[in-house]
């Protein structure tokens, strides 16, 4: 079988390629985890061995040479795809680098955020659960009405009322009647 493939027997070929390839698949598939890849390692590596097939040594073991080409495939394809995912990596962290909020932007998104939780904690009960069930769990105000037991229209009025004391409470910088160190 050698001989004929050193001479380009394009028969001596279909018969290796037939013989070994349900193997070949076999063991890339298992490797590598995904038919796909196997696929795409499996074509290659019968490219490979077209390109060699008239150099080949004398009593070779094909079986093991097929083998060869096609552990040495995925290998590299996984070492690939190591770098590739390391690649990925940096590049996520850079990208989120790049959308990171200043230092002073980060301080003042801080102090927003201190500043509108003081002032939710301060909102009387009623009011309070009816901003967190529409704004922060994203409830209609008609479902939210439904949850806490009063009209569509009370679930309205107290989340205007809500909205109106938190918005002072931002506007007038206090949190609910607690100064924040300006006099007004």
């Amino acid at each position: 079988m050698v001989d004929r493939l050193r001479r380009g027997d394009p028969a001596a070929f279909d018969e290796v390629y037939h013989r070994h390839t349900p193997g070949l698949f076999a063991f890339l598939a298992r490797m590598c985890g995904r038919a796909a890849i196997a696929e795409e390692l499996l074509q290659e590596t019968w490219l490979r061995f077209a390109r060699g097939a008239r150099a080949l040594p004398a009593g070779v073991n094909l079986a093991a040479w097929l083998f060869t080409i096609a552990r040495n495939l995925c290998r590299s394809y996984q070492r690939w795809r190591l770098a590739d995912l390391g690649r990925l990596r940096a590049w996520r962290r850079a990208a989120a680098d790049a959308l990171a909020p200043s230092p002073h932007e980060a301080v003042v998104a801080a102090e927003t955020e201190r500043r509108l939780e003081a002032a939710l904690a301060a909102l009387p009960a009623a009011l309070r659960e009816m901003v967190c069930l529409v704004a922060v769990e994203r409830f209609s105000p008609a479902d939210a009405a439904a949850i806490v037991g009063v009209t569509p229209e009370a679930a309205r009025q107290r989340l205007h009322r809500a909205r109106a004391l938190i918005g002072r409470a931002l506007a007038d910088g206090f949190s609910m009647g607690e100064p924040t160190g300006e006099t007004s």
